[in-house]
């Protein structure tokens, strides 16, 4: 396609009041717009013979730009780097569990150090721990309306055919643990772009009283939320880590009182962990030392006794529970065993009953990512990947299996011994399952029904374990570990 004659390239000029600086690693003139009797933009203005005098310096808060040295003082008040006030809901370490010192190894070698005695030991260990768990989880592999428009869409490449399979998939199963619907929150954590919450607005229609809350710790580009206008849902971003997140500081949840949602698609490693806490821990703790009124005594002052039965029958309950639980039910899709941190775990009491600790966890979340191995490209293709992901670092990636690969720094390709790749990524699973197994057990002591099951086919994600739960009193078949 030829040029414009009248572009800023084809004219050899930059276009009106824009800055006259030309990038030559993007083979144009900078986009910036300039202050009015000025050729350059404040970033390049170094470039221009009248601002010579005055010298621009890299910004101690963020290195990527720069700025007058006699203007730093002012700079430093406005930057968008400078640190900014913490709002009410940020709580230092609020989801982070108990740290002692006394359970946290000095130094740890990398796997590829053990002798074989000491491999073997480990070995030993899981698979004892492992005894009496049932490694083959059920198939819950589902889809839902909302997305066959999309599925069907001829457009979609390999990577977004294979996202909206697994966002379908959850979404279906938030629809049989029958959490889909009117009046409530649903906290996507770990969100990026937001689109598992997007499609939950979609299936939704025009349901009411319908309020999001995504949490990314990072500043995220080609968000979906900023889409949305319905009347009756509402979308609201907190760029947090969850290990400082209370959840019943926000005002929509203080105030509101909605019962809340927890899902997330591929929260990663010690995400989870944190987002359980957060859920079950936090959450609560907070609702019951404010006092909260049993739900059947609110709902009796809140409504009438037609409202009440309705309730209670939407429900699929016999009857309305004593004690409310603020969190309705979690469905989060598993992922990066081998991000986990034992510090963070929830299920430490799981370990410490098997005879396990701090190092043991160490090893078998290293080991976890063998589950994987048998489909580890060649060192060539590794660094290829390497130096991508390098290039990329900022990109909002929704995936964290590699495209079905995994490139580990645990030398797994130098163990001592004679394990062959099926036994190592037989070895992987079950660290994975003992790690899971270790959360479900969690749920349970906090009131909860889990389960674990797949929900995509490994073809469309290796990481394709689902973790649901809904509080005891709820009355869901689906529920049972």
């Amino acid at each position: 396609m030829a040029t414009s004659a009248t572009s800023p390239h084809a004219t050899g000029f930059p276009a009106e009041g824009r800055c006259g600086y030309y990038v030559e690693k993007k083979k144009r003139f900078c986009r910036m717009v300039v202050a009015a009797g000025k050729r350059f933009c404040g970033e390049h203005a170094g470039a221009a013979e009248e601002e010579d005098a005055r010298k621009r310096i890299l910004c101690p808060l963020d290195p990527k730009h720069t700025v007058y040295e006699d203007q730093l003082a002012k700079h430093l008040k406005k930057c968008n780097s400078r640190e900014k006030p913490k709002p009410d809901f940020y709580i230092q370490d609020i989801n982070a569990g108990l740290k002692d010192e006394t359970e946290i190894p000095e130094q740890l070698v990398p796997i590829s150090s053990l002798s074989e005695e000491q491999l073997e030991k480990l070995i030993k260990k899981l698979r004892k721990a492992s005894e009496g768990l049932n490694s083959t989880l059920k198939d819950h592999i589902m889809s839902h309306p909302a997305l066959h428009s999309a599925l069907n869409d001829p457009k979609n490449g390999d990577s977004a055919t294979k996202h909206l399979k697994q966002q379908a998939s959850i979404l279906g199963n938030i629809e049989k643990l029958k959490l889909l619907g009117p009046r409530r929150c649903f906290v996507e954590f770990g969100a990026g772009k937001g689109k598992l919450s997007h499609w939950v607005d979609i299936a939704l229609k025009d349901a009411e009283k319908v309020h999001f809350i995504l949490v990314e710790k990072v500043t995220t580009r080609f968000k979906v939320d900023g889409k949305h206008r319905k009347k009756n849902s509402v979308f609201e971003r907190l760029q947090i880590d969850i290990q400082h997140l209370c959840l019943n500081k926000i005002p929509v949840l203080r105030e509101g009182k909605l019962p809340v949602v927890g899902i997330g698609k591929h929260l990663c490693g010690v995400a989870t962990d944190l987002a359980l806490r957060c859920l079950v821990e936090t959450c609560a703790a907070n609702f019951e030392e404010r006092n909260e009124e049993p739900l059947a005594k609110r709902i009796k002052n809140d409504k009438t006794e037609k409202e009440i039965y309705t309730l209670a029958k939407e429900g699929n309950e016999k009857n309305v529970p004593e004690k409310w639980n603020p969190v309705a039910g979690i469905v989060i899709a598993l992922c990066c065993h081998h991000r986990c941190d034992w510090r963070h775990y929830v299920g430490k009491e799981y370990f410490r009953a098997l005879g396990l600790g701090a190092v043991e966890f160490h090893y078998f979340q290293r080991m976890s990512s063998w589950a994987t191995c048998g489909m580890r490209k060649t060192s060539s293709e590794a660094s290829d990947i390497t130096t991508k992901r390098q290039d990329n670092q900022n990109d909002d990636s929704e995936e964290h299996d590699d495209g079905g690969y995994r490139i580990t720094d645990d030398g797994a390709d130098n163990l001592p011994g004679l394990l062959s790749i099926e036994e190592k990524k037989k070895i992987g699973h079950l660290c994975k399952l003992l790690i899971d197994q270790g959360r479900i057990q969690y749920l349970q002591q906090k009131g909860f029904s889990p389960a674990l099951q797949y929900y995509t086919d490994p073809l469309v994600s290796l990481e394709n374990v689902l973790l649901t739960a809904l509080p005891n009193h709820s009355s869901s078949p689906e529920t049972t570990a």
